[in-house]
């Protein structure tokens, strides 16, 4: 099995071995603001960050304004602290530079339907591989129509979603849109545990639920 986190750490090792003094840029797909919240502070550190919001699987209008509104006010946080070049409790240095946010089209019809047969699967099962690809699909086209030089997702961070098959699509996807995928498992070396630390470091709005109406029920 591929260790997806020390396949990370090489790519940036590499960056910083490199010494060009370039950034390249990485489109971050979100899916919420608390899974993001590590993410973002261990990326903004080495990549200039762009976050991608789309997520069609939340299929509640309130709930889906609820979570962007949030991600937007972590975003805004985070680069007030570049700013004023003040990181209080922060895993972060003078090398974090401010991170660039995209709210990606609201299009719930999407998800319902590539999901349509599958409403009685269980949650982690083919519905939500689906998912995942519709997600990951969007964010590559966006991350090749701009240049970006790689597109990741903050999904591995979860301890209820499949790092290697998420790995497994955003790598075909890559290979379809002609742009690299960023490999992760964000969850190690304690990226969920610091997630959760940083929900409460900044009241974060914790859902209990991935999104779709099926995993509510669930």
């Amino acid at each position: 099995m591929v260790n997806y986190a020390k396949e990370l750490d090489k790519i940036i090792e590499e960056r910083i071995k490199d010494g060009d003094g370039k950034r390249k840029t990485i489109l971050l797909h979100s899916c919420c603001a608390p899974c993001s919240s590590y993410v973002m502070e261990y990326l903004r550190e080495y990549f200039d960050v762009t976050v991608f919001y789309y997520n069609p699987n939340i299929t509640e209008d309130a709930e889906y304004r609820k979570r962007v509104e949030e991600q937007k006010r972590l975003i805004a946080e985070y680069n007030r602290q570049v700013e004023e070049g003040v990181f209080k409790n922060m895993y972060s240095t003078l090398r974090a530079h401010k991170i660039e946010v995209i709210e990606g089209d609201y299009e719930p019809e999407s998800f319902y339907r590539i999901v349509k047969g599958l409403e009685r699967c269980p949650e982690g099962g083919e519905r939500c591989l689906l998912c995942y690809e519709l997600r990951l699909r969007k964010t590559a086209q966006f991350a090749a129509r701009k240049g970006f030089d790689y597109f990741t997702t903050t999904l591995t961070i979860s301890p209820m979603k499949n790092a290697e098959k998420l790995n497994e699509i955003g790598e075909l996807m890559g290979r379809e849109y002609g742009v690299s995928f960023l490999p992760s498992d964000f969850k190690k070396k304690n990226g969920y545990k610091r997630s959760v630390e940083l929900s409460g470091l900044f009241g974060l709005y914790r859902q209990d639920y991935c999104g779709c109406v099926y995993s509510r029920k669930q």
